[in-house]
């Protein structure tokens, strides 16, 4: 049985991922930062008949949390088949560029892209040992240099001096790591599930946390003919689903 950890899997995109990878047959590791909401969690989806999924305690801004993660799936699994480093914040709002403080710019890196390097760093080795490794970054469409720079576009007014820019890094991450591991048999991704009504904006997307969670497993769930180092996004309108970066 093939073997997944999912980030910031308690609640809304990441918790509905979880519950479609459990259907496929993985066995998921539901991350949370509080242990406790993540067994509670997982008690509800056994309850309504999920199978082989299991809470684990992850921070991505705690290292120890990190590592304490990394020993539990080494024990149990000695290998990891799929990371989906989901977990991110939005950050205080305004983000203007001109005002937006050090501080809050940094909370959301800590997150949305120290969190994930860190993560990924710690989880390499495991990954590796498997037949067919995959790296799911998810993105926003927030993060697309491109699409920021025109004015067609339908989110052009949507700048975000904190998460968009962390977003951008974040894409710029995958792209090296993507190249890095072009000779193993891995797939390293960017993708955007698209506006999503979560809990995250206010329920403010027009898309729905299901289709999110499936663009997410069909970009993640794939066969080694699948492209690598790509940005995909559920808000693009094509069949390939490739976003520009």
């Amino acid at each position: 049985m093939k073997s997944v950890l999912i980030t910031g899997a308690n609640r809304s995109i990441g918790l509905e991922t979880a519950k479609q990878l459990s259907e496929k047959g993985f066995f998921v590791y539901l991350g949370s930062r509080d242990l406790e909401k993540g067994k509670a969690t997982v008690k509800e989806l056994t309850e309504k008949g999920f199978q082989n999924i299991k809470a684990i305690a992850i921070d991505v801004t705690d290292s120890a949390s990190i590592y304490a993660a990394r020993k539990i799936v080494d024990q149990e699994q000695g290998k990891l088949d799929i990371l989906i480093n989901n977990a991110g914040v939005l950050g205080v709002n305004p983000q203007t560029a001109a005002e937006v403080s050090i501080e809050d710019i940094q909370t959301v890196f800590d997150t949305n892209f120290f969190g994930v390097i860190s993560v990924t760093q710690a989880f390499l080795d495991l990954l590796k040992k498997s037949d067919s490794p995959r790296i799911s970054n998810i993105t926003s469409g927030l993060g697309s240099l491109t699409l920021h720079s025109d004015p067609t576009w339908k989110y052009y007014h949507v700048k975000t001096a904190a998460y968009g820019t962390s977003k951008s890094a974040l894409n710029a991450y995958t792209i090296v790591l993507a190249y890095e591991l072009r000779d193993l048999p891995f797939k390293v991704n960017a993708i955007d599930p698209g506006y999503t009504a979560t809990d995250f904006n206010a329920h403010s997307g027009p898309g729905s946390v299901e289709s999110a969670a499936s663009f997410i497993v069909k970009h993640t769930a794939t066969d080694d003919n699948a492209p690598t180092g790509q940005f995909f996004s559920n808000d693009i309108e094509d069949e390939t689903g490739i976003s520009p970066w």
